[in-house]
């Protein structure tokens, strides 16, 4: 068989793999985490569910502390976040997973704030055994950290096990609150009436 019979022989297979190789590629879809788990040094169950208008991003939320009290007996609060409208806000029902967005490795990737030091930490988060949630954190590019958190099933004391926004349930950041998980006003509330004129400031 001659060298020119050869390459007849093969250019076909040659023109398919580099059809293949110059086919743009589709990234695979990332594993659906949602679920509760609880966080590695066990402090804490965060619930994971997918949230943003087209339902592809991952949002989550604190549903149960191991110490939902602080050292006065009172339920914890969020007062070290920067925003000084959260500041007051409970630490238990909180976001801290923010709208994260599938990457090219099919891990969820986006911010995760911790309530520990009111600050947001570049986050990627995915799934690659039954029942564990790898969550890796970083300060910076190189200062990262890995954590396996483990799925529950059960309902603990205390934990909450509502819809977001709902009774019984975590509230979402009005960043990230979408659609019909947006908090609405209580059912039957009407708006009071417009004074005809105000001297007063309006209420902070």
């Amino acid at each position: 068989m001659t060298m020119s019979s050869i390459g007849r022989r093969f250019a076909p297979l040659a023109a398919l793999a580099l059809a293949a190789l110059s086919a743009p590629a589709h990234a695979a879809a990332p594993a659906d985490p949602s679920g509760t788990y609880l966080t590695e040094d066990g402090r804490a169950r965060v619930r994971l569910e997918k949230c943003g208008a087209a339902n592809d991003r991952l949002c989550g939320y604190v549903v149960w502390l191991k110490v939902p009290l602080n050292d006065k007996g009172e339920p914890r609060v969020d007062f070290k976040n920067p925003d000084p409208k959260k500041q007051a806000r409970p630490s238990l029902g909180h976001q801290l997973i923010m709208g994260l967005k599938p990457n090219a490795d099919a891990h969820y990737e986006g911010k995760i704030y911790n309530s520990e030091d009111g600050k947001s930490y570049d986050v990627t988060i995915w799934t690659d055994a039954p029942n564990e949630l790898t969550v890796r954190g970083c300060l910076i590019a190189f200062l990262c950290k890995s954590q396996t958190w483990n799925k529950v099933v059960d309902l603990a004391p205390g934990q909450l096990a509502g819809p977001t926004n709902g009774p019984n349930g975590p509230r979402s950041d009005p960043e990230f609150a979408t659609g019909s998980a947006k908090p609405t006003a209580k059912a039957g509330a009407k708006a009071a009436p417009k004074p005809a004129a105000v001297d007063a400031p309006a209420a902070q």
